[in-house]
């Protein structure tokens, strides 16, 4: 008997990163992690703001020109050709098409679609400090303030790229709740799991969200169900550390303190030390757990999201 389908997470892409021909000068951008790594476990939805709005294929380049807070988007040779509102406009209207999401992969520096750093330039046309963001994208990021997005570029370090998948799976996992229905036990289970993966990327705010449950008395779990989610996707994007998954590494394998030998117990510490050292990567002090937690399972650390917080052959972890 086949297993059921399990749904794949949808997730917007800006259109010339899967391949598409849709740049400034007929070409595109594809990203290989996106086309062949990432299509095995995500439906990816493309969009070009630019093509969308009217603009053709080749067209003049547009920039960001004035302040870098609310610039305008302009043509780098037609200064008259502005394009600020479309741009703005198409943001809101994807962002209201695309509710289902549950992130977003944006191109790079690109005026419309960049996250952050992109180029701006005063009228007499000197970059200005900083930069500044996409039209498109920040209309689309102000009405989704809680969806993992990131720029293609930063996915290329691998501590980037495994907190953002991990925050897409987080994001999923929330929109399951909320069409199961949000009740105090449903919340509580959800921050359960949650536990470890919480005091890798933030252990004070784990706490904070505790606290926040532990308040819920016979208040309606509704009512602080989105204070919670937003407090939880803030947490997971501040990336871990070695030192904090380090803490986690320990915390785990207290459970297994009663049922290992004496020399098992002394590899599990040897890895973990290894692993906080920097000599080996994440992968290996957890697969032995896991292998241990395989021969000796635990019920509350088998439901832990830290413990597989995306697809295993994604192999996330590998370089971390």
């Amino acid at each position: 008997m086949l297993p059921p389908a399990v749904h794949k997470p949808k997730l917007g892409i800006s259109a010339c990163l899967m391949g598409a021909e849709v740049r400034f000068n007929g070409g595109h951008k594809e990203s290989h992690l996106c086309t062949r790594a990432l299509t095995e476990y995500f439906e990816f939805v493309t969009a070009c703001p630019e093509v969308a709005i009217g603009l053709g294929i080749p067209r003049e380049p547009i920039r960001l020109v004035g302040d870098a807070q609310n610039p305008q988007a302009v043509g780098t040779v037609n200064r008259e050709l502005n394009v600020t509102e479309a741009l703005a406009d198409y943001g809101l209207q994807m962002a209201e098409e695309l509710g289902d999401i549950c992130g977003y992969i944006f191109m790079q520096k690109s005026p419309s679609c960049g996250l952050e750093r992109v180029k701006v330039y005063t009228e007499k046309g000197a970059p200005v400090d900083g930069g500044g963001r996409g039209i498109y994208a920040q209309a689309f990021c102000e009405r989704h303030p809680n969806l993992p997005v990131e720029e293609d570029g930063r996915l290329n370090d691998p501590v980037l790229r495994e907190n953002f998948i991990t925050r897409v799976f987080a994001y999923a996992a929330w929109q399951d709740l909320l069409k199961a229905g949000i009740t105090r036990r449903a919340l509580t289970e959800f921050h359960s799991r949650y536990k470890y993966q919480l005091m890798a990327n933030d252990p004070v705010q784990y706490k904070a969200l505790g606290n926040l449950l532990g308040n819920m008395g016979r208040s309606d779990p509704n009512e602080i169900a989105p204070q919670y989610f937003s407090d939880l996707m803030a947490a997971l994007k501040k990336p871990a550390t070695r030192r904090t998954h380090t803490n986690v590494l320990q915390h785990l394998s207290g459970y297994l303190k009663q049922t290992l030998s004496a020399p098992d117990k002394q590899e599990v510490q040897q890895l973990i030390t290894q692993y906080h050292q920097g000599i080996v990567p994440l992968i290996v002090p957890l697969t032995l757990l896991k292998h241990h937690f395989r021969q000796h399972p635990d019920p509350y650390v088998a439901l832990q999201v830290y413990m597989q917080p995306h697809p295993e052959n994604l192999s996330l972890r590998n370089a971390i």
